[in-house]
């Protein structure tokens, strides 16, 4: 904007005046458009408030109206020093007597002692883990213990030996071979090829083997019945029920227990209720009123926000066609009629589940079931495009024309602003010109013969 001096012919504070003629007429309407972007503003946020309710809400909800919820297991084992065992929901409930012989085991076995970085013959060594072999080329520059181990090692086709070197207090040293693989049938032989036992001590000296730890499968008694497996991981006896081995004791006999889980049930039914209750909540709080200070919630009189508590409150509070637990209130989880709030009992909770859990789950995740219904009613408000997104793109909107309408009214003030400078320049230059004739004026008049005459007597 060019820089402006006016007022010099007139005296008047013209860019005074002019911005405040300018701001009596825009300062109205830019607090009518901020205060209705903050009432936006607000219910924005206030919304979004309500979707995270209903989503943290729907999750709940989800976890109730999933049929395999119903039907996870709790696993159990009377003595868990001796095996863990765990049930998917495949598994049928029952207990079995188990009795832990003997733990699947690893061979390790290690070769004679030699000297220190003795160089052993040349030739080739092959090993083999069960009907799995491999062959190493020993040649002079690998033909020591440590060589040997290496070459071992980083074979390509190695099935599963480790070699290391153990050094003896007497400085000799023993290669020790280790199976990556359990079970009797992974047993480790070695047998050699010497080229020349006259480069160095016979390499089928390492023929030689002593076992360290036995190559031996699991051994355990369920129900009296011998299973012999060549894992600690047992996963093929009982469908569904996987027995994880830890020691081995014959002179006990414990017992694993699979029953349903009643506890998950009852703790996704109270997370269930701790959700709507702080959904419940959030409701109340953006649609209050208290008379007497005149505060409102963000979303008071809102339909939306009333249409989802109304939806909600008449789903959880009817009755599920064609199953033996047909409401909440038969399940101990009833209204508070203070708040409208849910309150569990407990007590007759614990007994629905633990005498008739089929109905519970029949409740909840029947094809017409609670939660089922629940669903509906919240994706129609919560989905992509569904009541909730429809509101919210709208305030989003709003704010958007509130942009355009700022514009518009700085484009326009820019006009008045121009035409006010304009007037009052024009203005200002007239009286100047004015100020000058009249200056003019007076010293014309002061040198008329008349104005001399005078100025003698």
């Amino acid at each position: 904007m060019a820089i402006t001096a006016g007022g010099i012919g007139s005296g008047i504070d013209v860019n005074g005046l002019v911005s405040q003629l300018v701001s009596a007429e825009g300062d109205p309407v830019t607090q009518r458009l901020d205060n209705k972007q903050a009432s936006i503003q607000q219910d924005l946020s206030a919304f979004g408030t309500l979707k995270s309710a209903l989503s943290r809400f729907q999750d709940s909800v989800k976890a109730l109206q999933t049929p395999d919820n119903f039907l996870e297991r709790n696993a159990t084992s009377s003595d868990e020093s001796l095996f863990t065992v765990s049930a998917d929901k495949d598994a049928v409930r029952g207990s079995y007597a188990i009795e832990v012989q003997q733990l699947a085991q690893a061979a390790k076995v290690r070769s004679d002692s030699f000297q220190a970085d003795e160089a052993l013959g040349t030739g080739t060594l092959t090993l083999s883990l069960g009907s799995d072999s491999f062959e190493i080329t020993i040649d002079p520059e690998n033909n020591t213990l440590a060589g040997i181990q290496q070459a071992i090692n980083s074979a390509t086709d190695n099935p599963g030996i480790l070699a290391s070197v153990i050094n003896l207090d007497d400085g000799n040293q023993r290669l020790i071979l280790t199976s990556e693989k359990l079970g009797e049938t992974n047993q480790i032989t070695l047998s050699a090829s010497d080229d020349n036992a006259s480069d160095g001590v016979d390499l089928g000296q390492l023929q030689t083997l002593t076992t360290i730890n036995a190559a031996q499968d699991a051994q355990i008694l369920i129900d009296g019945q011998q299973i012999s497996r060549d894992s600690n991981t047992i996963d093929d006896v009982i469908d569904g029920v996987t027995f994880t081995l830890l020691k081995a004791d014959t002179e006990t006999v414990a017992t694993a227990n699979i029953e349903l889980d009643n506890s998950a049930v009852k703790s996704r039914v109270e997370s269930f209720v701790a959700a709507y209750n702080t959904l419940n909540t959030t409701i109340n709080n953006l649609s209050s009123y208290n008379a007497d200070t005149g505060a409102a919630g963000a979303l008071l009189g809102d339909s939306a926000l009333r249409g989802v508590q109304t939806q909600l409150r008449q789903t959880l509070t009817s009755a599920i066609n064609g199953v033996d637990i047909s409401t909440l209130a038969e399940l101990g989880v009833t209204t508070n009629q203070d708040n409208g709030n849910l309150q569990i009992d407990s007590e007759r909770l614990d007994n629905a589940i633990n005498q008739n859990f089929s109905a519970v789950a029949d409740l909840f995740a029947s094809e017409n079931g609670l939660a089922v219904q629940l669903a509906g009613v919240l994706t129609r408000y919560t989905s992509t495009d569904g009541i909730l997104d429809l509101r919210t793109n709208g305030l989003r909107n709003q704010l958007e024309d509130i942009g355009d309408s700022r514009e518009r009214l700085a484009l326009r003030l820019e006009g008045l602003e121009a035409r006010y400078r304009a007037q009052f320049t024009a203005m200002d230059t007239l009286v100047a010109q004015l100020q000058s004739l009249s200056g003019y004026l007076d010293q014309q008049l002061a040198n008329l013969p008349l104005s001399n005459i005078n100025r003698d007597r």
